[in-house]
C-alpha cells in the first residue's frame, strides 16, 4: 500500500472517532480486521465482536461520548493520534468531562487497523473526577509528591 492510500486509511479513521455513534458502532467491520487487537486501560481483546463490544459499552457507560482528533502522525503503516474523549456522566456529574490520551494504530495491507493501542492515564483523567475516588486518589497523589 503506498502512502497516500495509507493517509486515506487514516483519515477514515479519524473521521470514524469524531462522528462515532451508537449506530456506527455497527461498522466497525469497515474499520477493523476480523482478528484486530485492542487494548486500553481496562480492555485487552482481539476480533471485532470484541472491540464492538467497548463501543457499545462506551455508550451504556456515559451520555454524548465523542472524539476529538488534535494531530495525527502517520508513518509507513503505523499511526499515532492524539485525543480529546468528550463526555458526560449518566451518573455523578453532569459537567463535560475530558479524558485526554493517544493510540497507537497499525494498518493491515487493505488499510483496515489491525492493531489498536490507547495510551491515557486512568488514575489522573478518570479516577480523580469521581466522587469519594477522586478525593482518594488526590490525597495518594500529593502523598506520592512529597
Amino acid at each position: 500500500m503506498n502512502p497516500q492510500e495509507h493517509q486515506a486509511s487514516l483519515d477514515k479513521l479519524v473521521s470514524f472517532f469524531e462522528t462515532i455513534s451508537l449506530n456506527g458502532v455497527d461498522d466497525i467491520g469497515r474499520i477493523y480486521t476480523e482478528d484486530a487487537y485492542f487494548k486500553d486501560p481496562f480492555n485487552e481483546v482481539r476480533g471485532t465482536n470484541n472491540i464492538r463490544r467497548i463501543f457499545l459499552h462506551m455508550f451504556e457507560q456515559v451520555d454524548q461520548p465523542r472524539f476529538l482528533v488534535t494531530s495525527t502522525v502517520l508513518q509507513g503503516d503505523n499511526a499515532f493520534l492524539c485525543w480529546d474523549f468528550l463526555f458526560t456522566m449518566k451518573r455523578f456529574s453532569r459537567e463535560e468531562q475530558c479524558i485526554r490520551g493517544a493510540t497507537h494504530i497499525c494498518f493491515a495491507t487493505d488499510g483496515r487497523v489491525t492493531m489498536h493501542r490507547d495510551y491515557w492515564d486512568a488514575a489522573e483523567e478518570l479516577y480523580e473526577k469521581l466522587p469519594l475516588l477522586g478525593g482518594l486518589m488526590r490525597f495518594l497523589k500529593r502523598a506520592a509528591n512529597k
